[in-house]
Order: C-alpha cells, then structure tokens, then sequence
C-alpha cells in the first residue's frame, strides 16, 4: 500500500495524490480535481455526462445500478429505487415524519429519535450505506477519467447540517473507500470558485442564494481573514426546479381539458409531460415559444406565461431571502457579492428577481450546476498545500470522541478540525436508576473503540435517579490552541458536573499516525459492518427492555392471546441478538414494534378517558 506523507502542522497532504472535491447533492451529484494547469475542473467520465443522478437502484438479483441508469427505474420499479437519500442524512424518522408521503420506497418507523433505515426488499439499509454508493459511484468515475486511484476528498454539505448530519456524510465517504479531508459548506465552496475569500486581506458580507432541482437554501456569509462565518440560513427544503416543472404540467393538462387524476395515474404519460415541462423551461433561456406535441396532446406554452406560473415560487425564495437578511442582522446594502448555485438559477425571471432585490447584478458566470464542486477542489486544493497563498491553520491530525453503548466510538471533533475548536452532544442513561455513567475518550478513526488509542476515563457520579432515556448528559470537548483537551460531562437536570485536562498527540509520532488513517480507510467496509450490528443489537436489546417493562406494568389493559402473541415476537427478536445479522435483527424489531403499537395508543387513549374524569392511573 502507497505510503502517505502528511503534515502535521497543518493537516495537509503532500502533493503526490489527487484530492478530488464532490458535491453530494438532493438531486444530481459531480465531483471535480485541479488540472495541469492549476484551474479547477468537473469530471465528465467517458460521456456520460458531468452529473450524476443520486438515484440508487436495487435489482431483483441483489445488482445495484447509480446514476443514470439506476434514474430510468424511478418510474418502472419505484419501491426499490432510493433518490433524495440526501434528505434523510443524519435524520431520525421524527424529523421526516410530516414528508414520509413524498419518498416511494420504505422508511422505518421505529417511532423513536434513533436514525431512520430504508428497506428495500427484505434489507435494511442506512442514508450513510445508500450516499456511500453514490460516493462510491463518483470515485469510480474520477479513478477512470484521471486513470489514477483516488483516495482522498472535500465533501460538501448545505450550511444548516448539524453535527450528526455531518459525520453522516463523512461515514458515507469512508465506507466509500474515501479519506474525508474536510466537510465543506456549500456556499463556502461556491465562494472559493469565484475567488471569494482567498485573499486574506480582504472582508466581505456575501449571500449565497442556491435553487436546486428539489430544495432551496440561501446563506448569509461573512469571510475574514480567509476564514468563513454562516451568519444565517434560510430556505425550503421542498421548493427547487421541479416546481417549476410541475406548474408547466398542470398548466397543460388544463389547456388540453384533461382529467389530472387519470394523467398522474398513467406513469409512462406523466413523466412524458415531466420531460417536456423541462424541456420547455430549458427552452426559455433562448426562445420565447415552446410548441410541441406528446401524441394528441398540445404543449404550448410562452415565456411570459412561463414566469407567471413560476412566480409565486420565486417570490417565496425571495421571503427566504428575507428572512436570512432579519437573522443575519444586515441590511441589503451590506452584501457585497450575490452568488448564484443550481441549475434553477439559469431561469431569467430567478435572476432578475435576486439581482432587484440584493440591488446589485448578481454572479453567474461559473456554471451553476458545477461552481460548488470546482470550489470543494480549490478547498482540496488548499489541503494539499499547493496553494502558497493561503495559510492552513492548525488542525487536529486524528478524530476525538467518546466510547458508547457495545464499544462504539462516537466521534465528537472530527479529524482536521481547525484548532481551536469546541464541539458537543447529548447522551442519556440507558438503564432505569442509574446513577452514574462512564465517560471513556479516545482518539483514532476506527468505529470500535478498542482499535483507537484510549487518552482518559471518569465517572460522573450523582445523576439522579431517573428513568432510562430522562437524564440528559452534555459531553462537551474543548481543544485549545496548545493542543490540551478539555472534557466537561453535566447532567442538565440537577447540575452534576464533572472534567478533566489531557493532551490528545502526547507521545504520537508521525509514522503512528499515518498508519491509523490508512487502517481506518482499509478496514472501513468491516467497521462499518461490524458498527451496524452493533447498533442494530444495541436497537433491539432497548426494544426488548422497553416492551417488557410494558407488559410488567400493564398487563391489564393487555390480552393473554396478544401477551402470548409479544413474548413470542421478543423470543425471535432475543433468539436474533445473537446471531451477527443486521438484516433479521431490525426485521424481528419491526415485527415486534408493529404488533405492539396499537397496545400503546390504546393505554394512551385510556389515560385521556380517564384523565377526563378526573382521575389519575398508576
């Protein structure tokens, strides 16, 4: 295996690889590399195109097709075709619940805060399995056009991703076989493609207005001394182009006296109308009629008719807009460069309309689909310390993070994290009563802590006695400038608190720690593997804990044949702990969670009728 050179200093690689930068994007992906000539340039592999749809198809002998082909499936085999994976990134089925309707294929309801599963057929997969396809797709693509391994990337993620979003992304791109340098704002990226904040000198407040196929953000930056701050966003993350399209659709249907019911239920004909509705929006960046036919049906239509179905979608990103400016706490004179991203932007009356109300003439010479992927290379670019003119600041060389439940590692401050940094999340007791909880700290980039390098171990004692899951522990690490981690466990609830001083790089030389990061690229797909069936354990051990409290504490409300019916679902679920079978696992806990729900309405349905009289249950 290729020895990496790496510096410590800064974090950066040496300049004998390519680091690619991708955009991992709702609707379409593309990934991109500096030339020869040192310009950032997309990747079109063998002419297939610079984008890649985010489509995963599942074929009925196990075969998987991305991309392009794996598109012309959304029609003919919908249940067992993932696309807008990106949405449910780091998401529990909580945060999904109000658009499950939108997706085609099976998200698990486990109705808890863990993540959400898609089920295709009788597997379960995660968001991170599905993007690292995707991911894995785009590599593919790169090697073949650069005919070179590549190993090494910058991905892009919107502003608003939270942490766990975040570290989502960067599991996808390991398990993609990729060495994740850095997760980068997208509006971040855009900037750097358009020059934007690589001169230190210089200060400015831009807005990053970003109209994709499927969602809208706008992003209010402010960049100092090359570094970037996300002062607001804002957006809808189910407004985008195919709005656009859809309005062209009914409008046709309507002209045509149509029945829309029987057109929407015909699939071959509406993506028919789908197609040529974009074809026509496409049109208009160069004609001002569009007048086709699709058998007996007219599809005419005029530019100025075009804006007028469009433009109350406009106006809602321009209330976006708005609302961005109001969080920011700036004023439209106070944006310097108005930049615009995705494909949707190349629509005149979207780019009047920004222009007007910025007040400034907006930035579109970089091709809108691409400028988010050419800038992740410039970030890549920057990481390989090729680029004189910008300094890199310190960053931690390896993950830091915590032990949790089956001796997983929980990575709170990623690898190449700029120092100094603070980061944090929220535990809570896994056990009714408990009263103290061990905090292990390791450092490394292996998913189970024991291939990690243990750096320290406390107990915070005195958590009040609480049922499972009631206590809420803060863990919080602060890595200072010199390097000295600070560890801080409280408990919100009573004040507990607890924490502890070490200094992760102590004693660990260059060579140890180039070794890590290649073993964690190495054994990604076994790690990963092995994480899963740990949490898919850890998942169904909970479940078993859950329901059989439930059963001790209400058997009354429950029948003996559905007693009898839920010990045998918990013996099969019991039965499948033990096996290493992810699959049979979350199937056994689906089955148990399924057959045990209606007993959950119908206890809470009980304590309203019962709370409305008056009293109170035990």
């Amino acid at each position: 295996m290729a020895k990496v050179s790496i510096n410590l200093a800064t974090g950066s690689l040496q300049k004998e690889e390519i680091i690619v930068g991708i955009d991992l994007g709702t609707t379409n992906s593309l990934v991109a590399f500096i030339n020869p000539d040192k310009n950032p340039q997309v990747i079109n592999d063998a002419g297939k195109g610079v984008l890649v749809p985010s489509v995963v198809h599942f074929g009925p002998a196990g075969e998987i097709s991305v991309g392009n082909e794996a598109k012309e499936y959304l029609i003919t085999d919908p249940q067992n075709t993932v696309f807008s994976v990106k949405r449910l990134l780091g998401r529990s089925y909580n945060d999904i619940e109000n658009y499950k309707d939108f997706f085609s294929y099976k998200v698990i309801d486990d109705n808890t805060e863990s993540l959400v599963k898609i089920k295709v057929g009788d597997t379960f997969y995660t968001p991170i399995e599905l993007s690292a396809l995707i991911l894995k797709e785009l590599k593919a693509r790169a090697e073949h056009a650069l005919k070179t391994p590549v190993n090494r990337a910058v991905i892009t993620v919107p502003a608003y991703f939270n942490d766990s979003q975040r570290q989502a992304t960067r599991d996808a791109g390991k398990l993609a076989g990729l060495d994740v340098l850095r997760i980068v704002n997208e509006p971040t990226a855009a900037s750097l493609a358009y020059g934007i904040g690589l001169n230190p000198e210089e200060t400015k407040t831009i807005a990053v207005y970003d109209l994709g196929g499927g969602t809208f953000d706008v992003s209010i930056l402010q960049i100092q001394n090359g570094i970037f701050e996300v002062l607001a966003t804002n957006g809808d993350t189910f407004l985008g182009g195919d709005d656009f399209d859809r309005a062209i659709v009914d409008y046709w249907i309507e002209k045509n006296q149509l029945n829309k019911a029987e057109v929407l239920a015909d699939t071959s004909l509406s993506q028919q109308l789908r197609l040529k509705a974009e074809e026509a929006k496409k049109a208009f960046a160069y004609q001002s009629l569009f007048n086709e036919k699709i058998g007996e049906i007219w599809c005419t239509l005029d530019r100025s008719s075009f804006e007028e179905l469009i433009l109350a979608k406009v106006q809602q990103t321009i209330a976006c807009c708005q609302n961005a400016l109001k969080d920011a706490k700036v004023d439209q004179s106070q944006i310097d460069e108005v930049i615009m991203v995705g494909g949707s932007t190349r629509t005149a009356l979207v780019k009047k309309m920004v222009a007007e109300f910025f007040g400034r003439p907006v930035h579109d010479e970089v091709n809108p689909d691409e400028v988010v992927a050419l800038g992740a290379a410039i970030q890549a670019d920057v990481l390989a310390g090729n680029r004189s003119d910008i300094l890199l600041l310190d960053v931690t060389p390896l993950s830091l993070g915590i032990e949790t439940m089956g001796g997983l590692m929980d990575v709170i401050i990623p690898r190449n994290s700029k120092v100094p940094t603070k980061a944090g999340r929220q535990y809570t007791t896994s056990v009714d009563g408990q009263v103290n909880m061990k905090i292990a700290v390791y450092q490394g980039e292996r998913d189970l802590v024991k291939e990690n390098r243990k750096l320290a171990e406390f107990n915070l004692k005195g958590i009040p006695s609480m049922p499972a899951g009631f206590p809420k522990v803060d863990i919080n690490f602060l890595l200072n400038a010199d390097g000295i981690l600070k560890i801080q466990a409280i408990e919100l609830r009573s004040g507990v608190k607890q924490e502890i001083d070490v200094k992760p790089t102590y004693g660990i030389t260059d060579d140890q720690v180039e070794q890590m990061l290649l073993d964690s690229i190495t054994h990604a797909k076994d790690d990963v593997s092995q994480r899963m069936v740990i949490e898919a354990r850890t998942e169904g051990e909970q479940m078993v804990y859950t329901v059989e409290r439930f059963l001790k504490n209400n058997s009354s409300f429950i029948s003996e044949s559905e007693t009898a019916e839920t010990l045998k679902l918990i013996g099969v679920l019991k039965n499948t702990l033990n096996g290493g079978d992810k699959d049979a696992i979350h199937k056994a806990i689906d089955e148990l969670n399924e057959f045990t729900r209606p007993f959950a309405e119908r206890l809470m349905d009980e304590a309203i009728s019962t709370a409305m009289k008056g009293k109170s249950i035990g």
